[in-house]
C-alpha cells in the first residue's frame, strides 16, 4: 500500500504538482515543486526549506537486547555511536542479504526507550521480514512505524534559528543550539513532541523531523507560519520585535523534490533505490567509508563484503562526473542533461560497448548552471581524471571523474 502524506490537501492547496517515487503499483507521491523552482532551490542554499517526506519509511526496535542485536547484523560498528550509554546519537548502516546485497540503507537513531530506523519507504516490509528471521530468543521487537509517524525536513543556514525561535525544550534533551552532524534531539512544536535529527544531506544545515502522523499538519502550519516572510519581510521591511522579524530572518520556502534533489547531488548524497540498489554490493555504492565497519565482529554478509576489501576493488563503483565541452550547451545556450539510464562511453571509443550509465543528474546553480550527474561505472575506468563520454540528449558530452562524489558543500 502506497503511504499518502497526512500533507496532501495542504499541498493541493498550494497548487504543488506531484510526482510518483517508486514501483508504478507502489507509487509514493511527493512534492514535485510548488511552482517557484528557482526561489525553492535558493531557500535551501541561501536560507531554509521545508520538505514534506512522505517516502521516507520509519521502524521502531524496542527490548533490552536490541542493541547488541542490531550490532550483530549490521554493517556499522555501533558500540560507542548508538547503544544504552550514548543516546541522542544517530548512526548510518547497511542491512545485506547472505550474498552481500543491500536490502536497505539504514540511518538508526538512538532515543532512551528505543531505536528508530529511517529507510526508504519502500524497504520497509523486506528490512523487517528478514531481520525478524534472526530474532530467536533476543529481546528485541520491531514495529513498522510508517503509518503512525511522519519525516518532514529543514534544511538551510537559517533552519536551526526557526526551530530555536519556535520549539520548547525538555531539560534533560541536548540544546538544539549545540546539536552537531548525526546528533539527535527531542522538542515541542504546537504541542506536539517532534525528534530532531542533525543530517546534513543538502549540503548546508538538515534537520529531520519525526512527528506523529495525526501532528504532521500542527507542525507543518507552525513552521510555515512563523518562518514565512510577508512580502515587505521578504524584501528586507519588518524587522522590528516580535514573530515577524523571525520570518525576515529565516526566509522559509517550501520546497519540493525537485530542488532538493538538485541540493542533495550537488552535496554527493546518493540514494538508496536511486544511486544503488538491492543489487549493489556495499563496496558499488559510493558511501561505504560511512556504512561499513571492517574492525567489528560478524554480521550476515560480511564473509563478501571483507573478500571485496581484500580484492581492493569491485567490478563497479558509483562516481561523480562533470560534462564539460562546447557541447555541453545547445546553439540557443541551454544546457544538454544527461538523465538517468542513459550510457556512460569511452571518452576515445564513443561506438564502443558502454562502460556504465548515469543513476541521477541535475544542473548544478552552484556550478554554473552547468550539468553534473552520479554514475555507475566499471571500477578500471573510474580512476579520478578518467575522461569518460555520457549521452545527453542524443550527443556525447566529454566528462571527467572527479575525486569525489561531492560538487558543493556549505558544511
Amino acid at each position: 500500500m502506497a503511504h499518502l502524506s497526512p500533507l496532501k490537501d495542504q499541498h493541493a492547496l498550494a497548487e504543488a504538482t506531484l510526482l510518483p517515487y517508486g514501483p508504478v503499483e507502489l507509487a509514493i507521491e511527493l512534492v514535485e515543486t510548488f511552482g517557484e523552482l528557482d526561489f525553492e532551490y535558493a531557500a535551501l542554499r541561501k536560507a531554509c526549506g521545508l520538505l514534506d517526506q512522505p517516502h521516507r519509511g520509519t521502524i521502531e526496535i524496542v527490548g533490552d537486547d536490541r542493541h547488541d542485536f542490531l550490532n550483530n547484523m549490521v554493517t556499522q560498528e555501533l558500540k560507542g555511536r548508538i547503544d544504552a550509554q550514548s543516546p541522542y546519537k544517530s548512526a548510518r548502516a547497511f542491512w545485506l542479504n547472505r550474498k552481500g546485497r543491500v536490502v536497505a540503507d539504514l540511518r538508526l537513531t538512538e532515543l532512551p526507550d528505543r531505536t528508530l530506523v529511517d529507510l526508504d519507504a519502500h524497504a520497509v516490509d523486506s528490512t523487517i521480514e528478514s531481520l525478524n528471521a534472526y530474532i530467536i530468543t533476543e529481546d528485541v521487537e520491531l514495529r513498522d512505524a510508517s503509518e503512525r509517524l511522519h519525516r518532514l525536513a529543514l534544511h538551510g543556514p537559517t533552519s536551526m534559528e526557526l526551530l530555536r525561535a519556535l520549539a520548547t525544550q525538555p531539560e534533560d534533551a541536548p540544546p538544539l543550539g549545540d546539536l552537531a552532524p548525526n546528533a539527535a534531539t527531542l522538542c515541542t512544536i504546537a504541542d506536539h513532541e517532534v525528534i530532531v535529527e542533525r543530517q546534513d544531506t543538502a549540503g548546508e544545515i538538515g534537520l529531520e523531523l519525526t512527528i506523529a502522523t495525526d501532528g504532521a499538519k500542527d507542525v507543518y502550519t507552525a513552521l510555515v507560519d512563523a518562518g514565512s516572510p510577508t512580502e515587505g519581510e521578504a524584501e528586507g521591511e519588518g524587522e522590528g520585535e516580535g514573530p515577524d522579524s523571525i520570518a525576515s530572518r529565516v526566509k522559509l520556502r517550501q520546497v519540493g523534490w525537485l530542488a532538493y534533489n538538485t541540493a542533495r547531488i550537488e552535496a554527493g548524497t546518493p540514494l538508496f533505490n536511486v544511486d544503488f540498489s538491492t543489487e549493489s554490493l556495499p563496496a558499488e555504492t559510493g558511501v561505504l567509508d560511512d556504512r561499513v565497519s571492517f574492525t567489528k565482529g560478524c554480521y550476515l554478509g560480511q564473509e563478501v563484503v571483507a573478500r571485496m576489501h581484500a580484492l581492493g576493488k569491485p567490478k563497479q563503483v558509483l562516481v561523480a562526473l562533470k560534462p564539460e565541452g562546447p557541447d555541453m550547451r545547445t546553439e540557443e545556450g541551454f544546457c544538454r542533461q544527461p538523465m538517468g539510464g542513459t550510457h556512460v562511453l569511452l571518452a576515445e571509443d564513443r561506438a564502443g560497448d558502454p562502460v556504465g550509465a548515469v543513476t541521477s543528474s541535475t544542473i548544478s546553480p552552484m556550478l554554473g548552471g552547468e550539468p553534473v550527474c552520479f554514475a555507475i561505472v566499471k571500477t578500471k575506468h573510474a580512476d579520478t581524471g578518467t575522461r569518460l563520454g555520457v549521452m545527453a540528449e542524443g550527443v556525447v558530452l566529454e566528462a571527467s571523474v572527479r575525486e569525489s562524489l561531492t560538487f558543493h558543500t556549505s558544511v
